[in-house]
């Protein structure tokens, strides 16, 4: 069934559930001027000012030969003592990081691989290493354009700056921590705000996006469009922004490219620890089965979900597994509860997963993909565990959930977008 479109809002189509429909494309226009709106955040937007009599005011491209970004910075982190931060420009440069414990940004940081400082790239990734946890750090970045590359010689075109943004780093001394979560947004980009001021004013440590903000994937315009620009106009400078793929993202041409912008050094399945918060996260794959003529021979989904079991296997051996106060699973499609009848890819992962969260404990499951939020409590037997299923993309099926977690309980809230309440659970600490 085809998904809801919302008035005003560019379709990305999904060729698996949308028939004699074309992929969302841009004109070369349109991404010059979506680039030029996103550019205006380091301070290099061109703005031409129409006469008295104009209905509008038209934002102009900027000359050919103009250097801008194509986004905001944003963070990216697994761990206590790092911080990845990614951008976008639009033409191949050579890029740095300023920062700094105050404004002054008296350090520099740079990529470096095989003994070569990266260039020749337009998705700049830059980590800042060994800095101090729990500690606020204040950083901008830089993009000298490369001209040309030759023998011993390297001209540079303009040098642009981001404004200055700040951080701070997780604490592993921490005795609390707090989250939140979307899902199955498929391509809503303004669902971003009108979910996260839900929130209010609680204080989070980070965003977690779990599976599904896309419907197929198209190209980076798409990415920078339909989630990067809203992430970083909302939270993504300042608190990190973790992404797994749903379903949905490993359908479309430019599929095999989404890591270029989310991956991390563990993979696209990976494990990292906030406060009593022990969290496991896997890339759960389409629910279609391999065969389907839509990938033309070109999947391997169950080979994938084997490879994550062995490993998940030998991650809840560990003593930082044994030891947490709390063991969370982030995982688009859930291990139960998914829409009937069941899709080959969703009993895989039941088959799979559900075994090992029953036999090592884990103590909650944080899932998407059904587009019908819901609580389901432990089923002695069946999963030992509750499970919590977060909503679909279209207006009245959205949610938000709210995590935090201390030394004594952890709790989920999940708020539905007409800012009620759509369930809530609470974890003791053993």
């Amino acid at each position: 069934m085809a998904l809801k479109q919302h008035r005003n809002e560019k379709k990305y189509h999904d060729p698996l559930h949308m028939k004699d429909k074309k992929p969302f494309s841009f004109s070369r226009r349109q991404f010059i001027d979506t680039a030029v709106k996103v550019s205006a955040v380091g301070g290099l937007a061109y703005i031409q000012m129409s006469g008295c009599g104009s209905e509008e005011n038209e934002i102009a491209p900027p000359p050919e030969n103009k250097h801008v970004f194509l986004s905001k910075p944003y963070l990216h982190t697994l761990e206590h003592q790092h911080m990845c931060i990614r951008w976008l420009t639009n033409k191949q440069s050579l890029s740095w990081v300023e920062y700094g414990e105050t404004n002054d940004l008296n350090k520099k940081a740079i990529q470096i691989e095989d003994g070569l400082v990266t260039t020749h790239q337009r998705i700049h990734e830059i980590y800042l290493r060994d800095l101090e946890p729990g500690k606020t750090y204040y950083y901008r970045v830089a993009s000298k354009e490369i001209t040309a590359y030759r023998s011993l010689e390297t001209p540079y075109g303009e040098t642009i700056y981001s404004s200055t943004y700040s951080f701070t780093t997780a604490d592993p001394a921490a005795t609390e921590t707090g989250l939140l979560v979307l899902n199955d947004l498929h391509d809503r980009p303004e669902s971003f705000a009108q979910l996260l001021q839900l929130n209010g004013n609680d204080p989070y440590d980070f965003v977690f996006l779990n599976g599904d903000m896309f419907n197929y994937q198209s190209g980076e315009e798409q990415i920078l469009e339909h989630l990067l620009t809203p992430c970083t106009n909302l939270f993504a400078t300042q608190k990190p922004l973790l992404f797994v793929r749903g379903n949905h993202e490993t359908r479309g041409n430019f599929a095999q490219h989404l890591k270029d912008y989310f991956a991390y050094p563990q993979g696209l399945f990976f494990h990292f620890q906030r406060g009593p918060v022990f969290a496991i996260v896997l890339d759960t794959g389409e629910d279609k089965a391999d065969d389907h003529p839509a990938y033309a021979g070109m999947a391997n989904f169950n080979a994938y979900r084997q490879q994550q079991a062995v490993w998940l296997e030998q991650l809840m051996k560990t003593e930082a597994y044994k030891n947490a106060t709390y063991k969370v699973v982030f995982m688009h499609i859930p291990p139960f509860y998914c829409n009937q009848p069941v899709a080959p890819g969703e009993m895989h992962c039941n088959e799979l997963f559900a075994p090992l969260f029953n036999q090592y404990k884990v103590d909650l499951v944080i899932s998407g993909h059904t587009h019908k939020y819901g609580v389901h409590p432990p089923v002695s037997g069946k999963h030992n565990y509750p499970i919590i299923i977060g909503g679909g993309p279209d207006n009245g099926t959205r949610t938000l959930m709210k995590i935090k977690a201390n030394s004594k309980t952890l709790t989920v809230q999940m708020i539905n977008d007409e800012n009620k309440p759509a369930g809530s659970y609470t974890l003791n600490a053993s």
